[in-house]
């Protein structure tokens, strides 16, 4: 419980920092891995979607986009979640709910479509996440996970490690006065899985046909894992 009130009392101090933060301190990369994602998305009129972890919104907009589709974005952080209502006023297919992506609101088949970005690595229990999210896919159902990874080249993980361990936190002093709270996202990447493990966990807990796309060098890495449409709850 103190890592989660850690992480709550995090995100809620950076939320009127975090988008343009996000765009300095991953040179927009972030932008680039999510669209090259949604292009394995197939969004489709009359879908339940579920964006979970979905801080300001950025991703449960675009989702949005996709006409006939209804969207939930899901967070913890009440200051995100404000930022994210404000950027979402005036569209109607969003609903956006405070919540625990660990213990889900719903019912079991409820969504044909979960989507995570840069969440996971921040909640306290990875696989009953994995399985939770699991419980409330359709049968046939996706679940996309975009996350931060560290490369595998020793190199590229040296100069990665420099980045987020020690120029990024000096940044978000600059920047915004919350140093240590950007040490945490260095602090849980490093600690985070790696792609060949979260694989794994997606296989062991009854996803198929699991997709890993790496990202810049290796620095962040998209999981696409289906439910099996003769799954039953």
């Amino acid at each position: 419980m103190q890592t989660e009130n850690r992480i709550q009392t995090i995100f809620n101090s950076i939320s009127d920092d975090y988008d343009h933060m996000n765009d300095i301190i991953s040179f927009n990369q972030h932008t680039i891995w999510r669209n090259r994602t949604n292009r394995e998305i197939f969004v489709k009129p009359g879908h339940q979607v579920l964006d979970l972890c979905c801080g300001t919104g950025d991703w449960t907009i675009q989702l949005a986009k996709n006409a006939g589709a209804d969207i939930t974005g899901l967070d913890f952080s009440e200051n995100m979640l404000k930022v994210a209502r404000e950027k979402t006023a005036d569209i109607e297919n969003i609903t956006l709910v405070q919540g625990d992506a660990t213990e889900l609101p719903y019912d079991n088949n409820a969504f044909d479509i979960i989507t995570i970005g840069f969440g996971l690595r921040n909640l306290p229990d990875y696989e009953k996440a994995v399985k939770e999210f699991y419980r409330v896919l359709k049968p046939g159902g996706q679940l996309v996970i975009l996350e931060t990874s560290n490369p595998e080249n020793a190199l590229i993980n040296y100069g990665f490690n420099i980045y987020f361990g020690k120029i990024m936190p000096f940044l978000g002093e600059k920047i915004t006065g919350s140093g240590q709270e950007y040490a945490w996202l260095y602090e849980s990447t490093s600690n985070f899985l790696s792609k060949a493990e979260l694989k794994s966990m997606m296989h062991t807990n009854g996803y198929i046909n699991i997709k890993v796309i790496p990202h810049t060098f290796g620095t962040a890495a998209t999981h696409i894992g289906y439910k099996p449409l003769e799954a039953a709850m």
